[in-house]
């Protein structure tokens, strides 16, 4: 009997669909519609533009960063010739670095890639710039040609004094033997503040770029870059995914992957991008096999939202 029942509400539906609408009909042309209103709003961009601007943030370049916090991108430059950055330590694609990676359980997916954009941090982001200026500053040779450990040895030497010295200001270094580090990071500096140093890290010798990689892992090594992104509301545990810079409307749509940051366990471990991508994507293959999940697919009858949408459709069935 239920069965029977079914079927004939499913031919009313069918024979309601089929018949032909019987209310007011108004003539609309769509393609006229559409004309004014791209005007309209062609001409609102302009205005408005021309009034107030865009408004988006200025962007953030390493000439920025050197002007306004000079004594953090010593120190961050620093960092990269120990090896003890961000970066340094990320692991793949960047570098090997053990222990480094975000893992599903025991499946290790970050390392199944392997290090495909290696970054070796001293020579990439320091030394190799260096190299490019017209008079390279003699502190390279001295660098290149020493051991791994004497290297070591000098930047983490400079890097610790650097922390020690009042509001870290290289000036006020107690003297120590840092070899050539304070050397390439002042000339670093140097390249940063005459504009020099973004094409350079950017260009990796080709005419046209649209790859920042290499400017947005040294900006994100320092404390400049990240102290923005905080007092912008941007970060992981301010529902940053779906934030915008100033107070204008943001990625709403990416609400349910900003919702896993803020919970635990994803909140506290150290494989939570794993974690977020994971559940999505279980998420998401549940709501593709909606109609055949027994239970899943019976709600919309059960809780009938959708005739309360289209009651004109239903109170006319």
């Amino acid at each position: 009997m239920r069965t029977k029942r079914r079927q004939e509400s499913a031919g009313r539906s069918e024979e309601l669909a089929r018949m032909p609408w019987r209310g007011r009909t108004l003539e609309y042309d769509l393609f006229k519609e559409l004309t004014i209103a791209m005007m309209v709003v062609g001409l609102l961009v302009l205005g408005l533009s021309a009034v107030v601007g865009s408004p988006d943030e200025p962007g953030v370049t390493l000439k920025s960063w050197a002007t306004a916090a000079p004594a953090d991108f010593v120190a961050t430059a620093a960092a990269e010739l120990a090896g003890t950055s961000d970066t340094a330590g990320y692991g793949p694609p960047y570098n090997t670095t053990s222990d480094a990676t975000q893992k599903l359980g025991p499946i290790d997916l970050q390392n199944l890639s392997g290090a495909r954009i290696p970054i070796d941090t001293a020579n990439d982001f320091v030394i190799a710039p260096l190299a490019t200026l017209p008079e390279p500053p003699a502190a390279i040779a001295d660098w290149t040609g020493a051991t791994d450990a004497q290297r070591s040895a000098w930047a983490t030497a400079y890097t610790d004094a650097l922390d020690k010295a009042p509001d870290n200001d290289p000036a006020k270094v107690a003297a120590g033997d840092y070899g050539p580090v304070p050397a390439l990071t002042g000339a670093l500096l140097a390249m940063a503040r005459q504009g020099a140093l973004d094409p350079v890290l950017n260009s990796k010798g080709s005419f046209y770029n649209a790859n920042y990689t290499a400017s947005i892992l040294f900006l994100g090594d320092g404390k400049y870059f990240p102290a923005m992104a905080d007092a912008q509301h941007l970060t992981g545990d301010q529902w940053g995914m779906m934030n915008e810079t100033g107070n204008y409307p943001g990625q709403s749509w990416l609400w349910l992957f900003s919702l896993l940051y803020q919970v635990e366990p994803f909140k506290s471990s150290p494989n939570a991008d794993v974690l977020a991508v994971f559940t999505m994507a279980i998420l998401t293959l549940l709501l593709t096999l909606v109609p055949l999940i027994p239970g899943l697919r019976s709600l919309p009858r059960w809780i009938p939202v959708h005739r309360l949408i289209w009651r004109d459709y239903y109170r006319r069935r």
